[in-house]
């Protein structure tokens, strides 16, 4: 490969180029060793290994830093005897030799200003490590398991409950409280540099300065702004086009006119006119030449266009991608240390590591990943005696998945595990007072488990350096949302537990639906969108002041997304209501918009700094015939909706629609008599009223909100709830204190007349003295007739 093909690297120094050889032979060493830990007697991994020993140690040597040159020589002895079967590279000896490449990682960031101070600082760490990698053949090496203990009883007391420090790892004792520190500053979004093999933090590596990746984002964004408005110009051709057709089917019509006028002077038989209409059919025959071969030349280069500018799309957004293990390399050694120093035996197995993920997305989901893998260490996965004896190998096993799907990075996590025990979950909502007892019963094992993603949240009895802190799912939930993914997760006792996260490929390219809002474009993230429909106002019911309608068998509320967004209020036109479905579970609301565009690639547009975090907005674009657009934030809509919620001011928005069908007035009647009930039914129903009946004032308050009436006709004496105190209660509601409500009651006492009248009543009727006209009368003068 020739010096071009490898890049100028003439502007680093002899150090720089030590470092990044460095940081590419300690990954082959660190892959090799966890290899080869797997599968004993792997003679590639070995010669790999001695390969990447050897490249350090002569590297070291150029650059004057001996002591990496004695630890790649010692490792390199180590890898030899390996070789001819002289060395079994057992756990033991595995933590030693990857000491050696921590050491090694340390010594190649030094710079040349703090490389003495830091040497002699650690000399006696550097000096441990170098006598353990020469004596690594004297290692002792642990013996195998012993049989099973005969019962679980004296498994709990064997060996396998023995403290982690009783593993035989050489890690050091702290080494347990720096990786739970390093967990926490990850998920709380610090930067954390824990040193692993010192309690000294070494220097950290010289990068270039922070205005550069500032500078590359910057630059990136200005190129896939200019390829978006390319694309956008290219769909701007297509209605010039289209008016180009309309003009050339106006120009046939007239050629067409001018061959008619010409055959009807022709047969007027006038010479002179026949001359000029001749002349002015000839002229004709060019321009239609011209306009079809000009029409073939602009589609072509129309098609041109747009496969250039959506090949510069593509190739901006391909800059951003990076395989999946670039993000996750550090893992597989992470899940080996950590499991060692819990006194577990585990392994990672990353399948899909080549597929493609946006950088930006890969740096900020690699705490939750990583928070994941620890969860599945600790909580999840069993001591070996307790794997032996569920029939398990001694060695559990982690899976990460990674593999593009439907459009989407899908991410599986999934451990052989003991999964999560449902009924401790159940059983700690209650006691948390998150559901009562029955509620807590009837939840499915997907409900329990969502329980898990709620701030500090656990199911560990005790904290220790990894659980039990309130660090835990509800920060891993968070953050894959705020990247417009989902987790979900799924157990089953006693095989494992599984986490499915799926994520957008990339953040610069959104696929939304486009939908307008008070005649302007607004657009959701596919992703965010459950379902899109339109609703006949037919099916749209109120209860509670508030209007749903039923989907799949469930109540789904309906909201104004003009009034979440506080652009005003909407007024439902015509029979049907377009809807965008949004939220999960029993928090999913139906915004009603104004039409329905359809969907379109967006180019996302980070909204300027200057107007801060704007509520219910994530970010703009530009729709492919150069419209602007606000992008949704559905996280921020939700709450906003649960606000209106709380405060009683949703928009009725079917109301006006559903009075203005029906042409039918209806009244309520209440009433404990079932004889009474029916006397005023029938005879209201005789006069062309619609009627409903409710047996008792509670029934009444109930009917009453959830349906639209006229009035009301109420007795006084009735079990739960009075007359009087339903009659209190319709008028100081804010959606019914003008319904006319009337009391008819077979007391004649003024007492109750006053109290009725005073509650709000507007007529009083006594039951001893009306006759069929009386009542009919007063509902008369109350509501008019039937019809409206």
């Amino acid at each position: 490969m020739s010096q071009d093909q490898l890049g100028d690297l003439s502007g680093f120094s002899m150090l720089e180029l030590f470092r990044m050889e460095a940081d590419s032979q300690t990954h082959i060493l660190t892959d090799g060793l966890l290899a080869l830990e797997r599968r004993a007697g792997d003679a590639g991994a070995i010669e790999a290994m001695m390969r990447a020993a050897h490249s350090i140690k002569g590297a070291a040597a150029i650059v004057g830093l001996q002591v990496v040159v004695q630890l790649a020589h010692g490792m390199e002895d180590a890898f030899v005897a390996a070789q001819h079967g002289r060395l079994k590279l057992t756990p033991e000896r595995v933590d030693v030799l990857l000491s050696g490449v921590d050491l090694i990682v340390q010594v190649s960031r030094l710079d040349d200003a703090s490389a003495e101070g830091w040497l002699a600082a650690n000399g006696g760490q550097i000096k441990q490590t170098l006598s353990a990698i020469e004596g690594i053949a004297e290692l002792p090496e642990l013996p195998a398991l012993p049989p099973l203990p005969s019962s679980p009883a004296t498994a709990a007391t064997g060996p396998a409950a023995a403290p982690a420090s009783g593993t035989g790892s050489s890690l050091p004792p702290d080494i347990l409280a720096a990786l739970a520190g390093e967990m926490q500053a990850e998920l709380a979004g610090e930067a954390a540099n824990v040193a692993p093999e010192t309690s000294e933090a070494a220097p950290a590596t010289p990068r270039a300065s922070a205005a550069a990746p500032a500078k590359a984002a910057q630059n990136f964004d200005r190129l896939l702004s200019l390829a978006s408005e390319s694309r956008i110009n290219a769909h701007q051709m297509h209605p010039f086009i289209g008016a180009l057709q309309r003009f050339k089917r106006n120009q046939s019509n007239l050629f067409a006119a001018v061959e008619q006028l010409h055959e009807a002077i022709s047969r007027s038989g006038d010479p002179g006119l026949m001359e000029k209409s001749l002349l002015a059919l000839q002229k004709t025959q060019p321009l239609k030449q011209f306009v079809l071969e000009h029409m073939a030349d602009m589609e072509a280069y129309e098609r041109r266009l747009l496969a250039v500018s959506q090949g510069m799309v593509d190739e901006v957004l391909a800059l951003r991608m990076r395989p999946f293990r670039d993000g996750i390399h550090a893992f597989p050694r992470m899940v080996r240390d950590l499991a060692r120093s819990l006194g577990k035996e585990a392994q990672l197995v990353i399948e899909g590591e080549e597929t493609l993920v946006d950088r930006d997305i890969l740096a900020k989901i690699e705490s939750p990943l990583n928070h994941m893998l620890r969860n599945a260490l600790d909580h999840g996965m069993e001591g070996p005696y307790e794997r032996l004896d569920a029939g398990k190998p001694a060695m559990g096993t982690i899976r990460m998945e990674a593999r593009h799907r439907a459009g989407m990075l899908s991410i599986e996590i999934s451990d052989d595990g003991r999964g999560v025990d449902l009924e401790k979950i159940r059983q700690s909502v209650v006691q948390r007072k998150m559901a009562s007892p029955a509620m807590a019963a009837a939840l499915s094992g997907g409900e329990l488990l969502e329980f898990l993603f709620l701030p500090a949240f656990s199911l560990k009895e005790k904290a220790n350096e990894l659980s039990g802190r309130g660090v835990g799912l509800d920060i891993v939930h968070e953050t894959i949302r705020q990247q417009n993914g989902t987790v979900r997760l799924e157990s089953e006792p006693g095989r494992g537990f599984r986490a499915l996260i799926t994520l957008p490929l990339t953040q610069s390219i959104v696929r939304a639906l486009v939908i307008t809002i008070q005649g302007e474009a607004y657009a959701i993230p596919i992703v965010k969108v459950e379902s899109v429909l339109r609703v006949p106002q037919a099916a749209i019911h109120t209860l509670e002041n508030k209007q749903f309608f039923e989907l799949k068998g469930e109540h789904l509320g309906l909201v104004s997304a003009a009034q979440v967004l506080e652009l005003g209020s909407t007024e439902a036109s015509g029979d049907d209501l377009p809807v965008v479905v949004i939220g999960r579970g029993k928090q999913s609301y139906a915004l009603v918009v104004d039409a329905i565009r359809g969907e379109q690639s967006l180019a996302v547009q980070a909204i300027d700094p200057i107007f801060g975090k704007m509520r219910d907005i994530s970010a703009a674009a530009l729709l492919d015939d150069g419209e602007p657009v606000l992008i949704l934030d559905v996280p921020d809509l939700l709450l906003s909706i649960d606000k209106l919620l709380h405060e009683g001011s949703l928009q009725q928005l079917a109301q006006s629609q559903l009075a203005e069908r029906r042409r039918v007035k209806r009244i309520l009647v209440v009433d404990d008599s079932l004889t009474v009930r029916e006397m005023e039914r029938k005879l209201l129903l005789g006069r062309g009223f619609e009627v409903d009946v409710a047996i008792d004032g509670i029934d009444g308050w109930n009917v009453v909100r959830s349906g639209e009436y006229d009035l009301v006709i109420t007795d006084v004496d009735m079990p739960r709830m009075d007359g009087i105190e339903l009659v209190t209660l319709i008028k100081k509601d804010l959606h019914l204190h003008k319904l006319p409500v009337m009391i008819v009651s077979y007391k004649d006492r003024q007492e109750d007349r006053a109290r009725g009248l005073s509650a709000g009543a507007d007529y009083y009727l006594t039951k001893g003295s009306f006759h069929d006209e009386t009542l009919l009368d007063a509902v008369a003068d109350l509501i008019g007739d039937a019809r409206l």
